[in-house]
């Protein structure tokens, strides 16, 4: 989840490398630092805790200048985050970054220190520099002693190296933790996402895993796990690179709160006929495989495991197919009965979360009869591990919490219901052309919801002095209300709890009282009536609700209740649009309550390390 920036030029890199940790901030952020090998032929390097804007006003006091160099932003695994273990590495005339966890460092730590090498952080990475530096012993050449390094490592990693001894060149090694090269004239560059280079490139190489690349001014080298060389495909990134403008919006968030439904709107193109879903989006196999389909597991972490609680609501209550959805870090490590003819679907956002792709590779030793991926990054590990795909098509998402991934996440799931039900035809009759039309106006109906934007802003102010908050929801929105929870404490710090609105009475309600808000999806369905008496159990105890309640429901402002009339909408389509002035109203609660947004405390964006 850390970030890579490395380049070697005729020009002084050190712009570009600071200007691509800026882009990937979001990835990880609690210390940043930058090696150089300078004009003057020495490798120095600057290193500072938190942001990158740290960094900056170091280089700006004591510049580095000069054509090679490594650059990295840390969100810390292994040792606390200050400066003595924030990367790069040293290790002699070596410097190291590197993304990712090295199972076996502590091993490789002693055998080092036995051999006389002193160790400077707590970090795993270091590990790297001091046996890279050992390999260098008996094969001078930078590229070969990589090689053999990387043969020793246990674990994930992407990793650059430069050499004041060998300055002509950058070398870097792929396992588990992505890495991709831009190519230039007369210069060249590696990052581990292509967003910290479009300022310089727009044509890209991705590694594969297991690759070494060897990156020259005026060539790039690629050997593939097996020690062959190899050339990997050169793409164009032909995306403008608006994702890392704000625009008009204050923040990231807010501004891909309101891309939803652009980005809603994208993720249907090219897959709904006039009356049903195109199988066939999911990939050239997929007709005949979910013909097969019996049993569905979804695996995934965070939002993306709520998005496959609705799928399992989905999938039971149209497709008739039965369901298990688990959080990726568990399933990757219990002992796990699979059904027959079992599909295993991975769930996220940047295709690269270290839990979601190991239970993916685990999965395939189990058993089940294909994987599909529903990711929004074309290129990620998950989606090429995957049998099928099926793209979100969100665009960048440079915000830490959520949200525009989550819903176009949730219109994936629904077009995978629909697919497993035609084909196995078990869908109630004129069920798909009615979701199908229903989808078409779901972009308008996301729109609609946005509007409610100043409404939810005012809402947001009940929260100013709060610090607890239950989310409460019934069926299908159960897990929105628990997605609208895991946002309020990420970017706001409200400790915030989700339950099934039927289990209040069960414990929940112990902590009802006039400083716990207790916040609820109504959508107008069958369980709205039970929904009503579970809300009249929080204001017989004095709690203050938060409705959003369709506007058919019936339900009106009252003494400690507050009610935002929703947008009438299918109900199995609710869970989507319900979710929106969730993400509104965390929003506005943490800018209430002056917390950084984007980039909220302890967390990343891409979870790349277990």
């Amino acid at each position: 989840m850390c970030g890579i920036v490395g380049a070697v030029a005729e020009r002084n890199v050190t712009a570009i490398l600071l200007e691509g940790l800026k882009r990937l901030e979001y990835r990880g952020y609690d210390s940043a630092g930058v090696a150089v090998y300078t004009n003057d032929e020495k490798l120095l390097r600057t290193r500072r805790p938190g942001k990158v804007s740290e960094l900056e006003q170091a280089l700006i006091e004591e510049p580095l200048v000069g054509r090679l160099g490594i650059a990295h932003t840390r969100w810390a695994t292994h040792g606390a985050p200050c400066e003595r273990n924030a990367h790069p590495h040293f290790s002699g005339d070596l410097a190291v970054v590197h993304n990712g966890i090295i199972e076996n460092h502590d091993a490789l730590r002693q055998q080092l220190q036995a051999l006389g090498h002193v160790f400077s952080s707590d970090t795993d990475t270091e590990v790297i520099a001091h046996l890279l530096h050992e390999k260098l012993k008996l094969q001078p050449d930078l590229t070969i002693a990589l090689k053999a390094t990387v043969k020793e490592l246990h674990g994930a990693y992407g990793l650059a190296v430069i050499s004041a001894l060998q300055p002509d060149r950058l070398v870097a090694a792929r396992s588990g933790s992505p890495l991709v090269i831009g190519l230039g004239m007369g210069e060249n560059f590696l990052a581990s996402d292509q967003l910290a280079l479009r300022q310089v490139t727009d044509r890209f190489m991705y590694l594969e895993e297991g690759d070494i690349a060897e990156i020259r001014r005026d060539s790039v080298q690629i050997w593939d796990i097996d020690g062959a060389l190899v050339q990997r495909e050169s793409v164009q990134y032909r995306d403008g690179a608006e994702a890392a403008d704000k625009g008009e919006f204050r923040h990231y968030m807010l501004k891909e709160i309101h891309e939803q439904p652009v980005v809603v709107q994208r993720t249907l193109e090219g897959r709904l006929s006039q009356n049903k879903v195109l199988v066939e989006a999911f990939g050239p196999e997929a007709t005949e495989l979910f013909a097969k389909v019996r049993n569905v597991q979804i695996v995934a972490c965070g939002t993306s495991y709520h998005a496959g609680m609705v799928a399992r609501y989905w999938l039971e209550e149209l497709a008739g197919i039965p369901c298990q959805v688990e959080v990726a870090s568990e399933f990757r490590y219990r002992k796990v009965v699979v059904q027959p003819d079992t599909l295993f679907v991975s769930i996220s956002q940047s295709g690269e979360t270290a839990d979601t792709l190991a239970a993916l590779r685990n999965a395939k030793e189990l058993g089940f009869l294909a994987s599909l991926a529903i990711c929004n990054v074309g290129i990620s590990s998950l989606v090429r591990e995957s049998d099928l795909t099926l793209l979100t098509q969100a665009g960048r998402e440079i915000g830490v919490a959520s949200t525009k991934a989550f819903t176009t996440q949730l219109v994936g799931l629904l077009l995978l219901t629909l697919s497993l039900g035609q084909v196995r035809s078990t869908l109630a009759e004129g069920v798909e052309a009615t979701l199908v039309e229903e989808l078409r106006r779901l972009p308008t109906r996301l729109g609609e919801a946005l509007a409610m934007d100043s409404t939810v802003e005012k809402i947001a102010e009940l929260f100013a002095e709060k610090n607890h908050t239950l989310f409460l929801g019934r069926g299908a929105q159960f897990p929105v209300a628990m997605e609208g929870a895991l946002k309020l404490k990420e970017i706001s710090y409200i400790h915030a709890e989700a339950y099934p609105a039927g289990e209040l009475k069960h414990g929940p309600l112990a902590l009802v009282d006039n400083d716990m808000p207790v916040v609820t999806v109504a959508p107008n369905n069958e369980l709205l009536e039970k929904l009503k008496s579970n809300l009249q159990e929080v204001r017989a105890r004095g709690g203050e609700l938060i409705v959003f309640a369709d506007e058919q429901a019936g339900m009106t402002n009252g003494e400690g209740t507050h009610v935002v009339q929703m947008p009438h909408i299918h109900n199995i389509l609710s869970p989507i649009l319900y979710t929106i002035p969730l993400q509104l109203l965390s929003y506005y609660v943490a800018v209430l309550k002056g917390t950084d947004v984007d980039q909220p405390r302890n967390l990343a964006k891409s979870v790349t390390v277990e």
